[in-house]
């Protein structure tokens, strides 16, 4: 009897130590790549964000370039036509609602939008913008304060005749700038998101009293040493151990920071990890002694083992899933009840190319085609999700080839929702190729057209400029003249075909492309809709207004040079503008020919 106690003793430390090693490995497995998942997808976020605040820069930039585009700048002392172009940017500007100015060369001020509030030429936060100009590029300064309020200066060359003769700055009051409104509305309490300059001086952050404020002497370190793929900080505060994530190599040495706590960061797979440790030492010491119940014990620890996968992810989140070879989801973590709206186990044994958009299931089941060949593989790609209330949302997955490790023999899906972010991304797509006012395409989006559709066929171009536009806009205003511009978009909107293209190039400047259109006789009826349409009266704030257009045409041919065609049309334009009683239609035939018609 003690002998087969003993051996009973005996098997029950063998299975119960085997089955405490497998489980401690397979949970050791899990969390490695849990952790390794984990820093790859937080990593590919940090440097999406920055990105995104590297283009955001660079639209600053670009506005003030378009300002020394559409003008031509005196750039002497205290000008008033120059501070007229100041005033104007400032009013309109989204970016730049703080102020402006003209400089020379040397940084000395030749006329501002404002007598005050300028930051000294001596601040040392003007050297990284100097150091850019000076290399060519758009300048971006570092943090500077003027009377407690954060500034960041913008700036672009202002070119005469190809040398550089002045400079034109923007200035931004970083507490109200679009960055920091977006990062407020992202905040997170489980992290801190900032965008600090070479100094570590806080620039934009999701806690807006933190503007200003350096961050810890660690990011300051790195900052300069960051590549634009992202690193890893791990550092102290206070007694407390943080992890940071640093994108460098942003325009004017800033970089985009998002710091946490350790603890945070590795969440509950690293604390239930080490529960799950001595849960399982505790079972062997108890299966020692309770040897009565060693055909309990099994069925126990297979539920154990059960709870343990479970508990691993019970709080992540993201969507991790276990795919078969097949697609088949073969385990479901609890947060796609949180996300995905749909009972707990609701999704095991069903295909996860089920929910996949329609559009996009022959892409996904290619790439899982392609992961099942190679053995480690691991994939990144976006697709549409359907959840359980029917409407598509955009996800982000990461999968990765586990088909050969006994702990999971399948595919680990990692998956994180990421419509808001391409919501955004798609906003700044549409926002960098469109007229803020009147929502038209803009001179950049009317060029790739051009250049696209004359590759293909003929296009006729014309250049559309407002007669008697700024009397009205001087009279009344420039909201009054803003209103003016929205309501002749929308009747030149009216006159177009469906597969016309109208945008907006200049101040009152519109431009139409027609493609496919040969005879100089096809554009008559457009002209004439378009000076009907202008010439009858618009009501502005109560008052009736008059104006009239000139229509300047370029019938440019097969394989045309675009930059060639829009510089034939606009000076077709302005060969009948000038004509003071000539008719309001000048038509461009080949390069080099123009004609006006009735």
């Amino acid at each position: 009897m003690r002998l087969r106690t003993w051996i009973a003793v005996a098997v029950s430390v063998l299975l119960l130590a085997a089955a405490g090693t497998i489980g401690i490995l397979v949970n050791r497995s899990a969390l490695r790549a849990a952790d390794t998942v984990h820093r790859a997808d937080s990593q590919a976020l940090a440097v999406n964000n920055g990105t995104l605040t590297r283009q955001l820069q660079l639209l600053s930039a670009s506005e003030l370039a378009d300002v020394i585009t559409e003008h031509v700048l005196q750039l002497s002392k205290n000008s008033a036509p120059d501070r007229l172009v100041l005033n104007t940017l400032v009013a309109k500007s989204s970016t730049f609602g703080y102020g402006a100015l003209i400089t020379d060369l040397s940084g000395n001020v030749l006329t501002a939008s404002r007598t005050d509030g300028l930051p000294s030429g001596t601040d040392t936060g003007w050297k990284p913008l100097r150091t850019s100009l000076a290399a060519g590029e758009p300048g971006f300064s570092s943090v500077m304060k003027v009377d407690g309020v954060s500034l960041e200066a913008v700036a672009v060359p202002i070119v005469v005749s190809g040398t550089p003769a002045g400079v034109l700055i923007g200035l931004n009051a970083l507490a109200s700038t679009s960055l920091q409104q977006y990062l407020e509305t992202l905040r997170d309490e489980t992290h801190t998101t900032m965008v600090v300059d070479s100094t570590g001086t806080i620039g934009a952050t999701d806690n807006p009293a933190n503007v200003g404020n350096k961050v810890d002497p660690a990011i300051v370190a790195v900052i300069g040493k960051t590549p634009r793929g992202g690193t890893y900080l791990e550092y102290t505060a206070g007694g407390t151990r943080m992890i940071a994530m640093v994108v460098g190599q942003l325009p004017g040495g800033w970089a985009y920071v998002r710091v946490q706590t350790k603890s945070s960061f590795d969440g509950a797979v690293h604390s239930k990890s080490q529960t799950l440790n001595l849960t399982l030492l505790a079972i062997m010491l108890i299966g020692v002694t309770a040897i009565s119940i060693l055909g309990y014990r099994t069925m126990l620890q297979r539920r154990r083992n059960d709870a343990r996968f479970q508990a691993l992810f019970q709080h992540a989140p993201d969507l991790v899933s276990v795919l078969d070879e097949k697609g088949r989801i073969a385990y479901s973590s609890p947060s796609a009840g949180a996300v995905l709206g749909f009972e707990t186990g609701r999704l095991v044994g069903t295909s996860v190319f089920d929910i996949v958009h329609p559009e996009d299931r022959p892409y996904m089941l290619h790439h899982f085609g392609v992961l099942l060949t190679e053995r480690d593989a691991v994939v990144r790609l976006q697709c549409r999700i359907r959840p359980a209330d029917g409407e598509y949302r955009w996800f982000e997955f990461t999968a990765s080839n586990q088909m050969h490790n006994p702990a999971l023999n399948g595919v680990v899906i990692n998956a994180r929702d990421v419509s808001d972010t391409r919501a955004f991304q798609e906003r700044l797509a549409h926002e960098a190729a469109h007229d803020p006012l009147t929502g038209l395409p803009n001179r950049r989006r009317m060029q790739d057209v051009l250049d696209a559709s004359l590759r293909d066929d003929a296009v006729a171009v014309l250049f559309v400029d407002l007669d008697g536009f700024k009397p009205v806009n001087d009279a009344h205003g420039h909201e009054a003249g803003d209103e003016l511009l929205r309501q002749v978009a929308a009747r030149l909107s009216a006159c177009v075909r469906e597969n016309d293209v109208l945008s907006r190039v200049g101040g009152d400047e519109f431009v139409i492309l027609m493609p496919g259109v040969y005879d100089p006789a096809d554009t008559e009826a457009m002209c004439a809709r378009i000076r009907n349409s202008v010439e009858s009266p618009f009501v502005i704030e109560g008052h009736e207004v008059r104006i009239g257009a000139s229509v300047g045409v370029h019938l440019a041919p097969l394989s045309c040079d675009p930059d060639e065609a829009l510089r034939a049309a606009d000076h077709a334009m302005y060969t009948i503008k000038k004509s003071r009683s000539g008719p309001a239609l000048a038509m461009a035939g080949r390069p080099g020919r123009h004609r006006a018609e009735p």
